[in-house]
Formats: structure tokens, C-alpha cells, sequence
């Protein structure tokens, strides 16, 4: 059985960092593309980052890259992402997600596992 966890969210003042962690289990881990999705209450789910199979390179978000950081530990099954100078409109639920291709895609709907997200809050 596939599980996900995500975790590392909570509250943070404008231009502080954070760094979110999704365990998993039940998945061949380093080969499996990871990915970072966020989402705000009546918005599309965004993607945020991935981290491609057999550590082949890493996507992020035009907006995103110069702030946000995605690493994996695949000893530990686990996937990272490192926010820093976080600002208001990174408000929002963090989600990792998992899927068997090489070379991940941006559409959420492309992804087949996924965590039950974790809330990030930036104060203004």
C-alpha cells in the first residue's frame, strides 16, 4: 500500500523559510518521479517542483525557482522542499505527489499518488 506523508508546514512571517518533508512508503522511491503541488481554498492545485526519477533532474515553477528548492533522500523515501523568502501569496496547502514516469508532467491529473497536504500560512 502506497502512503504519503507530508508534514514541516505551519506559520511563518513574510521572507522566513520553511521546509516541508514527504515520507513514503509502499513505492520504488528512486525511481519514481516526485512532485510538489499547492493549492489554494477555489483555486487549481499548482504545481510547485519535481524531482524526476533516478534523480535525472529536477522542474520547477517559472515563479518558483529562485526561492524554492526540491532534493530527495531516496535512502530514506523521502522528498524535501526548501522555501525560502516566503511572501503572503505562498498561503496555501502543500501536497506531495508520486508517479512512475521519467519525465513528470505539470498537470496534476498525471500524477497517481499523493499525500494529504500540509497547510503553509505567511503573515504579512
Amino acid at each position: 500500500q502506497v502512503q504519503m506523508a507530508e508534514s514541516g508546514g505551519g506559520m511563518v512571517q513574510a521572507g522566513g523559510s520553511l521546509k516541508l518533508s514527504c515520507v513514503t512508503s509502499g513505492l520504488p522511491f528512486s525511481t519514481y518521479s516526485m512532485a510538489w503541488f499547492r493549492q489554494v481554498p477555489g483555486q487549481d492545485r499548482e504545481f510547485v517542483a519535481a524531482s524526476k526519477g533516478r534523480d535525472a533532474g529536477t522542474i520547477y515553477a517559472g515563479s518558483l525557482r529562485d526561492r524554492f528548492t526540491i532534493s530527495r533522500d531516496n535512502a530514506k523515501n523521502t522528498l524535501y522542499l526548501q522555501m525560502n523568502v516566503l511572501k503572503p501569496e505562498d498561503t496555501a496547502v502543500y501536497y506531495c505527489a508520486a508517479d512512475s514516469t521519467m519525465w513528470p508532467s505539470r498537470r496534476m491529473s498525471n500524477w497517481s499518488y499523493w499525500g494529504q497536504g500540509t497547510q503553509v500560512t505567511v503573515s504579512s
